[in-house]
């Protein structure tokens, strides 16, 4: 995944990459996008099938796949604390031809080539401005995308998995981000190409100065005990697979984590060995996000406690909360 912001024209423009079932996002201005790509994944007999099956308080499916992967960032967001995503008709356009575009070439990238069947931009900004979402240079913005690519159809499974890629998950969960687009696209007998992009437009505060929230939150039941490393490109612990379920704080995109300490243990046990992501040591992290990714499976319907230390904006901040696994 990966998403870029760019700040009104007397400041810096910030280019956060990372990525999963393939994410990745761009800007205006000086600003660069990146891109990844990250193989197929079959999701229909893992940790995020078994999650949605659990989750009673879910929205219903409708079988359109981008409908309910949106509806599923937006359950999860609420969740979270963070408001819901405000669907918008151009985004769905440039989204809707992206999948196309990887259907037609049988490839998941978020970068097109001119020349190739269903080409429309080469980067998500390129391919927003062709659906006619535009935007004015003297205005701070930022936007995103994240892909993914399964024998599965399922938009609630597609979004989870997503969300579980740590790198993909700083983008969904990204405070600022308001306008939300999908599209799919499927090769008969083959993958589903699940596309989402992500605006703020204009860039404004959601969180505030200082201020952060959490994944999993606060009292969270059914958590994954496992992520699999490796379907994440970038892959965000080299040399393992499977590991246990990504822990993270997320600020707006325009503020600055820094990380005193990040702990996990299971309820009156010892804390995990974890694999620190900070912007400082992985590039691939936003400035104004964390996360700590377990290097073992969590024990199953266990209480999880975990321990922030650190500043935002400069502010220290101090929080702890648990949640359970399945």
């Amino acid at each position: 995944m990966s998403f870029i912001s760019r700040q009104a024209p007397s400041a810096a423009s910030a280019l956060i990459v990372a990525l999963l079932l393939a994410a990745c996002g761009g800007g205006g201005g000086n600003s660069s996008s990146g891109s990844n790509t990250l193989s197929g994944v079959s999701t229909t007999q893992g940790p995020s099938a078994a999650t949605v099956a659990g989750e009673t308080s879910a929205p219903a499916a409708t079988g359109n796949t981008a409908t309910d992967g949106i509806a599923w960032f937006n359950y999860r967001r609420q969740q979270m604390g963070l408001p819901a995503f405000t669907r918008d008709a151009r985004i769905d356009k440039a989204a809707a031809a992206h999948s196309n575009y990887q259907r037609l070439n049988n490839t998941i990238t978020h970068d097109e080539t001119q020349g190739l069947p269903g080409f429309t931009g080469v980067s998500v900004g390129d391919r927003l401005v062709a659906a006619s979402y535009t935007f004015n240079s003297n205005t701070s913005y930022a936007y995103g995308e994240v892909i993914s690519s399964t024998p599965d159809t399922s938009g609630f499974i597609a979004a989870e998995d997503l969300i579980a890629a740590i790198y993909h998950r700083f983008v969904v969960m990204e405070p600022t981000f308001k306008g939300v687009g999908g599209g799919v696209g499927t090769v008969t007998g083959g993958n589903t190409y699940f596309t989402a992009d992500f605006t703020a437009y204009p860039l404004t505060s959601v969180l505030g100065k200082g201020k952060m929230l959490v994944y999993p939150f606060a009292s969270q039941q059914r958590v994954p005990r496992s992520f699999f490393s490796d379907n994440e490109l970038p892959d965000p612990v080299p040399g393992r697979n499977e590991v246990g379920y990504p822990i993270s704080v997320h600020a707006d995109i325009t503020s600055t984590v820094t990380v005193q300490s990040f702990t996990v243990a299971p309820r009156n046990g010892a804390p995990l060995t974890t694999r620190l992501l900070v912007n400082s040591s992985d590039a691939e992290t936003p400035t104004s996000a964390a996360a700590i990714v377990p290097l073992n499976v969590l024990s199953a319907g266990t209480t999880y406690d975990v321990q922030f230390t650190g500043t935002v904006d400069g502010a220290p901040v101090t929080r702890s909360w648990s949640f359970t696994t399945q």
